[in-house]
C-alpha cells in the first residue's frame, strides 16, 4: 500500500478516534437547551462526518420534525428557522468546548499504526472536517498530537471533504503530489475526495460512513486497523 508513497493524510473522527459519546453529549445537551428531546447514538452516527454545520443541522431539523414536538409546538418551532439553526450550533461548540474527548477513545491498533508510520519517515498530515480548534485540542488530548507536522479542520479551507480542495491544500503543505499521497478515512467522504484529488485512498472498516457500507464507497484497499497498512 505505501509502494510510491511520499506522505500520509488520515482523517480524525470514525478514522483515529471514536469520538460518537462527545458528538452525542454535546448534542443532547445542545437540544435540551432548546426544549427539544434528545437524540440517540444511531441518528448521531448516520449524521457525522461533513462537519458541525451539518450535524447541528441534520439533527435539528430531525427533531423539530417529530410528531410529538410538533403537537406540542414549542417555541423553537415559533422562532425562523435559521435564527434557531445559528443558536443551535452556537450552542452545540460552547458544550463541544467542554466535552471534547470525555466520551471518545482511541481505536484498537491507531497508536501502534501510527507509530510504524512514523518509523518510515513519511511525513503526515491530519486532515478533517472537525473544526480546526476541537481537532487541535482532541488530538493533544488523546496523545496523537506529535504524529502530525500538519493538522487542518473543517475550518481551515472554502470547503471540506467530499470536496477534493482540504486534500490538495494538504498535499501543497505537505510537498507532495496528490498521487504520491495516501489518504486513510473512514467515509465515503473522505473516498470521493481522494479520488477528485487524485490520491489513493484507504479506508478502515469500523468508522463512520452515513449508514451506508462502507466497500461501496470509492477505495484502493479497506483495512481493519492502521496497522494494515504496513503488512
Amino acid at each position: 500500500m505505501l509502494a510510491g508513497i511520499k506522505a500520509v493524510i488520515v482523517d480524525l473522527d470514525g478514522t483515529m478516534v471514536d469520538t460518537l459519546g462527545d458528538f452525542v453529549v454535546a448534542l443532547n445537551h445542545t437540544l435540551d437547551d432548546l426544549g427539544l428531546p434528545p437524540v440517540d447514538r444511531l441518528m448521531v452516527e448516520r449524521s457525522v462526518g461533513k462537519g458541525s454545520e451539518h450535524l447541528v443541522r441534520t439533527v435539528l431539523d430531525h427533531q423539530l420534525a417529530l410528531p410529538e414536538v410538533v403537537a406540542a409546538a414549542g417555541v423553537a418551532l415559533s422562532w425562523p428557522r435559521e435564527q434557531v439553526g445559528e443558536l443551535a450550533l452556537e450552542r452545540y461548540q460552547h458544550h463541544y468546548l467542554f466535552i471534547n474527548g470525555q466520551h471518545s477513545e482511541v481505536y484498537p491498533g491507531v497508536l501502534e499504526g501510527l507509530q510504524r508510520l512514523q518509523a518510515t519517515g513519511l511525513p503526515m498530515a491530519c486532515l478533517t472536517n472537525k473544526p480546526l480548534a476541537f481537532a487541535q485540542a482532541l488530538l493533544e488530548i488523546k496523545g496523537l498530537d506529535g504524529f502530525f507536522s500538519q493538522v487542518f479542520g473543517g475550518d481551515s479551507f472554502e470547503r471540506k471533504k467530499p470536496d477534493p480542495l482540504p486534500l490538495l491544500k494538504t498535499c501543497e503543505a505537505l510537498g507532495t503530489l496528490p498521487g504520491q499521497t495516501l489518504m486513510v478515512g473512514d467515509s465515503q467522504n473522505d473516498g470521493i475526495a481522494a479520488r477528485a484529488a487524485g490520491c489513493p485512498v484507504a479506508l478502515v472498516t469500523y468508522g463512520y460512513n452515513h449508514g451506508d457500507p462502507i466497500a461501496e464507497a470509492p477505495h484502493d484497499r479497506l483495512i481493519g486497523s492502521l496497522v494494515e497498512l504496513l503488512d
